[in-house]
C-alpha cells in the first residue's frame, strides 16, 4: 500500500499538490508545482489551516464537486457543532468561522449531477422509482439515496467511474473551463473524501499532461492512507446511505480501468475531452499552465 504523505494541513485530510507528488514519484520536474491541489472536504478546517491555504499555498479558487445532499448534510453537522460550542463560550473558535473561506472564489460543480442521477434512476424498478420520488418530494434525501445504493454497490467504484466519464461530460467541461482560466490558479479540487470524483478529475488532467501512469496510480491510491484517520467514521457514514466498504478504499486497478475505458471507447483522452465539449484551445491552455516545458 502507498504510504501516507503526512499532510501539512492537519484539519484537511488528503491534501496534497498533485504536480509535486507526481514529480516526486517520477523523479523529474516536468509538472509545475504549487498550482493544482487536491483534498477531502475543507469545511472543518481550523483557522490556522484556512490561513495556510491562503498564505502558504496561495489558493485562489476551490472547485467543490459535491452534491446538494452532501452540502445539506455538512451544513447540518456544522450547525450542531455551533450549537454545542455556544453552550461553552469560546470552546471552539473554529466553528465560528464562515463555512466558505473569505478570499477564495468557490466553483460549486455537482459532478454527479442530473445526468448521473438519471443514469442511476433508469436502473430502478417502477416500485423503487416511486419510492425514490416520494422520498425526494418530502425531503428525505438520504433515504432516497438508499434506494439507489444497491445499484451503486453492484457497479462498484470502477463501474461508477466509467459511467461518470460517459454521463458527466457537462460537469467535466465546467471543471476544465475553470482550470483553463489562469486567473483561478492556484486551485484546490475536492469532494467529500477527495479520492473518487476528485481522483477522476485529477486523472483526466494528468492523462492530458501525459504524466507517468504509475505516478497517477500512486497519487490516486495515496488517498486511502491519507484518509486512514477517519476510516471508521467514513465507513459508518457510507453505510448510513446503504453503500458498502468498497467505497472507503482505493483499489489498485482503478486508474488502469479508467484509462482503458477512455482508450477503448474514445481513442484517447483528447478525444474524450472533445466529446465532453472541452475545446482544443482549452486543453492547450491547461497544458501551458501545468507543464514546465510547454511552449
Amino acid at each position: 500500500m502507498t504510504e501516507s504523505l503526512q499532510t501539512p494541513l492537519k484539519s484537511i485530510l488528503n491534501f496534497r499538490d498533485a504536480g509535486n507528488y507526481v514529480n516526486k514519484v517520477t523523479g523529474n520536474t516536468r509538472l509545475r508545482t504549487g498550482l493544482l491541489y487536491r483534498s477531502a472536504r475543507p469545511d472543518e478546517a481550523t483557522i490556522q489551516d484556512r490561513q495556510r491555504l491562503l498564505k502558504d499555498f496561495g489558493v485562489k479558487s476551490i472547485i467543490d464537486l459535491r452534491t446538494k445532499t452532501e452540502h445539506i448534510e455538512q451544513a447540518q453537522k456544522r450547525d450542531a457543532k455551533i450549537k454545542a460550542s455556544a453552550a461553552v463560550p469560546q470552546s471552539n473558535d473554529d466553528v465560528a468561522e464562515p463555512l466558505k473561506i473569505p478570499g477564495i472564489a468557490y466553483h460549486e460543480i455537482n459532478f454527479n449531477g442530473s445526468a448521473f442521477s438519471r443514469m442511476l434512476v433508469s436502473k430502478l424498478s417502477w416500485i423503487d422509482f416511486f419510492r425514490l420520488a416520494g422520498l425526494m418530494i418530502f425531503g428525505y434525501r438520504l433515504d432516497a439515496i438508499k434506494v439507489l445504493a444497491p445499484h451503486m454497490n453492484e457497479m462498484g467504484l470502477i463501474g461508477l467511474a466509467q459511467s461518470s466519464l460517459d454521463v458527466c461530460k457537462a460537469e467535466v467541461k465546467q471543471v476544465f473551463e475553470v482550470l483553463a482560466d489562469e486567473s483561478n490558479w492556484p486551485v484546490l479540487v475536492h469532494c467529500t473524501q477527495g479520492k473518487d470524483r476528485t481522483g477522476l478529475i485529477v486523472m483526466l488532467v494528468l492523462f492530458l499532461l501525459e504524466a507517468d501512469h504509475t505516478a497517477i496510480d500512486e497519487d490516486y491510491r495515496l488517498s486511502e492512507a491519507e484518509l486512514a484517520p477517519e476510516m471508521e467514521g467514513r465507513i459508518k457514514e457510507i453505510a448510513s446511505i446503504g453503500l458498502t466498504e468498497q467505497f472507503a478504499v482505493c483499489p489498485p486497478n482503478v486508474v488502469s480501468s479508467v484509462h482503458s475505458h477512455i482508450t477503448e471507447k474514445y481513442g484517447n483522452v483528447h478525444a474524450y475531452l472533445e466529446s465532453a465539449g472541452v475545446s482544443k484551445e482549452t486543453m492547450a491552455r491547461l497544458k501551458k499552465l501545468l507543464l514546465e516545458d510547454a511552449s
